[in-house]
């Protein structure tokens, strides 16, 4: 386990912030913390997330309530965000569709940054759809609608100017899924139990019959996948199509736009 793991430990032990750690570093623990404490450090050693043993995450600045019913937001995920908010007016009331939203941390995230815009998050998992509502109200998010669903079957008709998702990706073959923090997460929200391609596939297709004229769609993906995606983008009549690396280089978010084709209802 490391310094960090400990620090983040005793500070949710203890329930104070870094900066109080700094300054009472030579504070006691009473026996009750001690083996508080004591208790969480061994869970930890056993591999169990930090993230899951303090019930919380931050991501983009904001805190984020998470249990092992939901994956842990991850800074490489940020990128996605960055790029939807680039994708949204501040000063336009645009509508927004995030599938798969697990802790809601991409949608709300979004919200808070885009309060005009109409957001609605989908899970397929009641559990995810609960703690993202439990997100909403302790950030104090209101313009953003949270259901149940598989991808867009949960949606009555109704046109997107953005779609975002992070589904799974993982194949179920890769070794990872029995390593690390992932032993502890949903393999509901990690892997589509074949080629990792899946449910991307399944999002880039379906997307067109959901976006307005000239809406986009972005999609985060696994390391290996960036070409799959615009290929598959392409073949769906998406255009402008991009990839995008995330801080370690790797090619970790893929986009494009719905092409207006003469001739097509616009409205």
């Amino acid at each position: 386990m490391s310094d960090t793991d400990a620090r983040m430990l005793l500070q949710h032990v203890l329930n104070v912030s870094h900066a109080y750690m700094i300054a009472y570093a030579h504070r006691e623990l009473s026996l009750e913390q001690a083996q508080y404490f004591s208790e969480l450090t061994r869970r930890r050693a056993y591999g169990e997330p930090v993230a899951y043993l303090t019930g919380k995450r931050e991501f983009y600045s904001l805190d984020f309530k998470v249990t092992p019913a939901v994956l842990i937001p991850r800074p490489e995920t940020e990128l996605l965000v960055d790029l939807a908010l680039e994708r949204i007016p501040v000063d336009r009331s645009l509508k927004v569709l995030d599938l798969g939203t697990g802790s809601g941390a991409i949608a709300l995230t979004i919200a808070k940054h885009r309060p005009l815009a109409s957001i609605i998050a989908v899970d397929i998992s009641m559990d995810a759809v609960e703690i993202a509502r439990s997100n909403a109200e302790q950030l104090g998010v209101h313009n953003v609608r949270i259901m149940q669903g598989d991808w867009f079957s949960a949606l009555a008709g109704g046109r997107f100017d953005l779609i975002v998702s992070n589904p799974p990706y993982v194949a179920s073959s890769d070794p990872h899924l029995a390593q690390g923090d992932l032993r502890f997460e949903p393999s509901i929200a990690l892997t589509d139990s074949g080629d990792g391609l899946d449910c991307l596939r399944s999002i880039i297709e379906s997307a067109p019959a959901y976006l307005a004229a000239g809406g986009s769609l972005l999609l985060e993906h696994g390391y290996d996948q960036a070409e799959a995606c615009r290929q598959l983008m392409s073949e769906a009549g998406f255009g402008a199509i991009i990839s995008r690396s995330d801080l370690a280089g790797i090619p970790r978010i893929s986009g494009g736009f719905q092409m207006v084709r003469q001739g097509t209802n616009k409205t």
